[in-house]
């Protein structure tokens, strides 16, 4: 009785194994870190033409989306230019998905930030960043939907203002979907390594 009882365990055993071992193929693949996280939505701003554009026009893309503005004298402009030189970085080994990369850069500055300030400013970080504006109400608007804090600094002069504001690049899905926050605070590689593992 004892033996068969061990004959049918053992047999249980390797059965469980063997649909394990059929069903799994190892560890399951890493979930998104902002997967199903309330970031994120369709706006209409402006571009650099003075031309409405729509998040939905980048439908079917990836996205890069960055809050900040023109004036910034340090952060805005490190974290953008590792941003294109990971993008440049990425492409070199997976060309065909970095073409799948639509980077966008909105400014929470308005005021100063006109389609045309934006437009030149994007242009340095490459030919692919796409900047915008839009009016107070729209940048506010857009920036409550993203959770993205921004405010003037007090104690500037009415034209040379400071902004404070929080830091994040946002990596969107083709769908639009929140994926990931890149480290555009640290550098290119980082940010490379980073849309290695979420764009395909």
């Amino acid at each position: 009785m004892a033996h068969n009882l061990r004959s049918l365990f053992t047999a249980l055993a390797a059965t469980c194994t063997f649909a394990l071992s059929a069903c799994g193929g190892g560890a399951p693949s890493e979930s998104p870190p902002l997967e199903g996280a309330a970031i994120g939505g369709d706006f209409t701003l402006t571009g650099k033409d003075g031309k409405p554009v729509r998040y939905t026009d980048f439908n079917g893309k990836y996205r890069i989306v960055y809050f900040g503005y023109t004036f910034c004298p340090d952060v805005c402009p490190l974290d953008l230019q590792n941003i294109a030189q990971g993008l440049k970085l990425f492409a070199k080994d997976h060309a065909e998905a970095a073409a799948k990369v639509q980077p966008i850069f909105i400014t929470i500055d308005p005021a100063r930030d006109t389609p045309e300030v934006v437009g030149k400013y994007a242009a340095n970080f490459g030919p692919s960043l796409v900047g915008l504006t839009g009016s107070p109400e729209q940048i506010a608007a857009v920036a409550k939907q993203w959770a993205v804090f921004f405010g003037k600094r007090d104690g500037g002069a009415p034209k040379d203002y400071l902004m404070d504001h929080s830091r994040a690049a946002y990596l969107m899905g083709p769908k639009g979907e929140p994926i990931a926050l890149l480290p555009a605070e640290k550098d290119a590689q980082a940010v490379a390594a980073d849309l290695a593992k979420w764009v395909h």
